[in-house]
């Protein structure tokens, strides 16, 4: 049976992967081959079966969930439609974003999912709106407009439209100005799962009210009821350093302690009727009963906790250990943990996908595989406890290393030393704290979840002070398939239970694993790779000793960006920690957007811009130059030059930032790419006046994403590229590019790619810039729908 269930998760995890689903032919031979594996007597047989069978269930799931689907004619219409808000509302700065569960479209001919996710903002162009206090149960008639669950598609980022797919929404959008017509109908609507969101609701509002303007009241949220998203990114830049992030949550440890809390003291009180007349340990044994308060706390903790895939596995793992109480049979862990991750991929097959997951189980096996055969000496119960939690420590730190640098390329040398602060305060004290203040009657509630804050408070002191260390976090670049493996085979060598000969040894597999470093081109060649982060620019220009930030990508939102949305995922996946030069070519939010978030994070040795000494990016700098046409310098054989703008322009101050863009070009052996920023039709003109010769390029970053007022004839013919990028959002609202702009492209005979449609593209003069379009070369099935 373990073999069939770790067959099915690889099954899953294969259809994940996949460009594409099969037929219904295909599953159906897919499915009798799995019967006929099945019917064989041996492992290998039911390892196989369970493959066949996951990827079949994977896909079958996936095809359910891809058939609702907006049309593309019905994209940015308004739609009148009636439904209930179906989860926990987070409100930001600038209105609310819900998921909404459709019951009615007003237009009958308009095909809506059952499932969006609406956002509800403050500011509408430039206008005002009302937004509405919408929480979750309550039926809404709304006005909307939709398009289809499109998001960013990049090396080493997060893959929204996987996500949303997940979550079952099929359509995103946000509400129109409409006056009356956005009204709520009804207060409540009846249902199980509106009955918990609302629940959840109730305790962050009692949460947030007991706890106005504190720091961490976020954490505290999290703890409760698992929303995580009032908690800053300045400290989850913390606690993810010091190796802390899986506490600040409803963690498996956390659902175990609580839930053993309930069954012990429901057990206590049942054996304890023995001095009544009730006498009920006759009618049910305490274990029993036990096990029943232990299994019905984790999952009312569980839904509370938005069902989370750490928070799924405990409750699997608990619900089979609380059956096989019941029935009277021991159950092996091994077959507790194997039964756990059935039902996790058997109700979300998507699950694979999620670090959640593979650290979650992972963390469990390697404790199953470093304690087998472990026997302690006779001990104090006090020191038997402190040894095992400190070995279990221990185990988990070594055993996740690999695995973490894998899925995040870094790990935190900081992690052992917080976590054994953070665990027993978090678990014991923190979090019994937390869920009592969320339920009890005022004024108790407010001194509780005081005390639960100041906990957390002197908490964070601890860790910022970890966090601050230079050493906190190793970074190195994402391994290689064998490097992982070979590391992970190092790793259980270390773990390896007592007596296995030289188990220290094993720390030699890590040194291709940290030792890793980040790949380069060779001289006189160079990379560029042009992120897709939408409605900007962002790209990466490397040489074999030198990387060099065009442009950081747009401001999203207060705490969003391309610079942490995008580029420093990319950067730290890689293993670069250090950039020699970026350019800021104006100070439009589409361009600067993210430049802080970078200088934030990582060293940049100088700043290049057309920014006003007083802006933000230039005080942020270490080393700040005005960009100036005619400047130069070159890198390993590869020559970069800036062409615009000229020094005069900087005594214009009515000039509009685009007039100013920095336009660099780079060049080496012949191969050149001109990356124009936002320049226009003037800017185009007097290059092509003044050094018609140094415009050659055989790519061109396309100026002002195809604007209107960009591109001109004269300047692409100066030009003349093969290859035309154009670094643009998703149906933007400026309609970049413009029809006649891709004309004149086509006219020429250029190539052209768009980032919303080709996802981030990466170049190379080693090749003749072949372009490497993301979207096409890790295409999933979900992409296009």
């Amino acid at each position: 049976m373990r073999c069939a269930i770790l067959g099915f998760a690889t099954g899953a995890a294969c259809l994940q992967s996949s460009p594409g689903l099969p037929d219904a032919a295909a599953l159906a031979w897919l499915a009798c081959a799995a019967v006929l594996c099945g019917c064989l007597r041996y492992a290998a047989g039911a390892g196989a079966a369970g493959v066949l069978l996951g990827y079949c269930w994977a896909a079958l799931l996936a095809t359910l969930a891809l058939a609702p689907q907006l049309s593309a004619a019905d994209e940015g219409r308004d739609i009148v439609i009636t439904g209930t808000v179906d989860n926990l509302p987070y409100h930001f700065d600038q209105g609310t974003r819900f998921n909404f569960a459709v019951e009615r479209v007003q237009d009958a001919r308009i095909q809506v999912p059952p499932r969006i996710t609406l956002a509800w903002y403050t500011g509408f162009r430039d206008s005002v709106q009302q937004v509405g206090d919408v929480q979750p149960g309550e039926r809404w008639q709304l006005t909307v407009r939709l398009q289809r669950p499109h998001g960013n598609a990049n090396p080493e980022g997060f893959d929204y439209e996987a996500w949303l797919l997940e979550q079952g929404v099929r359509a995103t959008g946000y509400v129109r100005p409409a006056g009356a017509q956005n009204r709520r109908i009804d207060p409540f609507v009846t249902s199980v799962a509106n009955l918990v969101e609302r629940s959840r609701a109730t305790l962050r509002e009692r949460i947030l009210r007991a706890l106005p303007g504190k720091q961490y009241a976020g954490v505290i949220v999290a703890l409760v009821v698992g929303d995580q998203r009032a908690i800053d990114q300045s400290d989850w830049k913390v606690f993810n350093r010091t190796g802390v992030g899986h506490l600040i949550s409803i963690s498996g440890l956390h659902i175990t302690m609580v839930a053993g809390l309930f069954a012990l003291l429901v057990s206590s009180l049942w054996r304890r009727s023995f001095f009544t007349r009730a006498q009920l340990p006759l009618l049910l044994p305490a274990q029993k009963v036990a096990a029943l308060t232990g299994a019905a706390v984790a999952l009312l903790y569980v839904l509370l906790a938005g069902f989370g895939i750490p928070a799924q596995r405990t409750l699997y793992m608990l619900a089979v250990v609380a059956v096989a109480l019941w029935s009277g049979r021991l159950a092996n862990v091994s077959h507790v943990l194997c039964a756990a991750l059935g039902a996790v991929v058997l109700l979300d097959p998507w699950a694979v996908r999620a670090p959640g997951f593979w650290l979650s189980f992972g963390a469990v096996a390697v404790i199953l595989f470093a304690t087998t055969g472990r026997t302690e000496g006779p001990a104090t119960r006090f020191w038997s406890v402190i040894k095992l939690g400190a070995h279990t420590q221990y185990v988990v730190t070594l055993g996740l290393v690999p695995l973490t640098m894998l899925l995040f390329s870094q790990f935190s040398l900081a992690s052992p030393f917080a976590n054994a602060i953070a665990i027993p305060l978090i678990s014991l004290v923190v979090t019994p704290l937390a869920l009592a203040g969320a339920m009890l009657p005022a004024p108790l509630s407010t001194l509780l979840l005081t005390l639960a804050h100041a906990a957390v408070e002197a908490l964070a002191l601890a860790l910022e002070a970890m966090s601050a260390m230079p050493m906190a976090v190793w970074s190195a670049p994402a391994p290689s398939a064998w490097v992982f493996c070979f590391a992970m085979a190092g790793t259980l060598w270390m773990l390896a239970p007592r007596g296995w000969p030289l188990r220290w040894s094993g720390a030699i597999a890590w040194l291709p694993l940290l030792a890793g470093q980040p790949s380069h081109p060779d001289d006189g060649q160079f990379t560029v790779t042009a992120f897709d982060v939408g409605q900007g620019m962002a790209l990466l220009v490397e040489t074999r000793g030198h990387r060099l930030l065009y442009d950081a990508g747009p401001l999203y939102s207060a705490e969003s960006n391309g610079g942490n949305r995008v580029i420093l995922p990319y950067l730290k996946a890689r293993g670069i920690d250090v950039l020699d030069a970026m350019v800021v070519s104006h100070s439009d939010a589409d361009h600067a957007g993210g430049a802080l978030a970078v200088l934030g994070e990582i060293k940049v040795d100088w700043v290049s811009s057309s920014l006003w000494y007083d802006h933000p990016v230039v005080h942020a700098a270490r080393r700040h130059v005005r960009c100036v046409g005619g400047q130069a310098w070159v890198w390993e054989g590869v020559r970069f030059e800036m062409l615009q703008p000229s020094l005069a322009s900087y005594d214009e101050p009515a000039l509009k930032p685009n007039a100013r863009g920095c336009t660099l070009r780079i060049s080496a052996r012949g191969q050149a790419v001109l990356l124009a920023a936002d320049i226009e039709a003037a800017q185009e003109a007097q290059l092509v006046a003044r050094m018609p010769g140094l415009l050659r390029a055989q790519v061109l970053l396309a100026p002002h994403h195809g604007s209107g007022t960009s591109s001109t004839m004269a300047f692409l013919k100066a030009v003349d590229p093969q290859l035309a990028l154009f670094q643009v959002g998703y149906r933007n609202r400026y309609h970049h590019p413009k029809a006649e702009v891709i004309a004149r492209y086509r006219i020429r005979g250029i190539a052209r790619l768009r980032s919303d449609e080709s996802g981030a593209v990466q170049i190379s003069s080693s090749d003749g810039f072949v372009p490497h379009a993301y979207r096409r070369e890790h295409q999933r099935y979900w992409y296009g729908h």
